[in-house]
């Protein structure tokens, strides 16, 4: 079992701008909560979305099924539950109802006491010119950081 559990979300930060970032609980099965302390988690292509009566749902995570378990184990692909503030959850509804924006999923810790926390952030969609932007500035920070390595040696 590894020590720090930190599965992130690669890609949301290139397709999308980040507005605001929350860190929101899980509500996770036994054998769920099991499987990401093994590190067998994926939030590559999930997503976040309301219900009907104002709850916070992850869609699209793969938590795989737990090697030890039984016949008891759970759906590797379920909506999952996020915990947040009433007052938090206002202001997201709010927030991706008028003005076009989404919730993503950034990041999947395990916090100090054990438990399975996500960082969420409500982010607008890139166009394709800011992607190009960023591969570019990507793309100099590199060139840059093999020029002060080959000058300091």
């Amino acid at each position: 079992m590894q020590k720090n559990i930190n599965i992130k979300n690669k890609k949301a930060r290139f397709e999308y701008e980040i507005l605001d970032t929350y860190v929101a609980g899980i509500v996770l099965a036994g054998t769920e909560i099991k499987s990401i302390r093994e590190g067998k988690a994926s939030i590559a292509e999930s997503f976040c979305e309301f219900n009907d009566r104002g709850e916070l749902f992850v869609i699209n995570m793969t938590i795989q099924q737990y090697s030890h378990a039984t016949h008891f184990n759970h759906q590797p692909k379920s909506e999952r539950k996020l915990l947040l503030n009433k007052r938090e959850l206002k202001k997201l509804h709010k927030e991706v109802k008028t003005s076009g924006t989404t919730i993503v999923p950034l990041k999947l810790f395990i916090n100090d006491r054990g438990l399975a926390k996500m960082q969420i952030a409500l982010a607008k969609g890139k166009k394709l010119y800011d992607k190009r932007e960023s591969i570019k500035e990507r793309d100099s920070k590199r060139n840059l950081d093999r020029i002060k390595k080959a000058y300091n040696n």
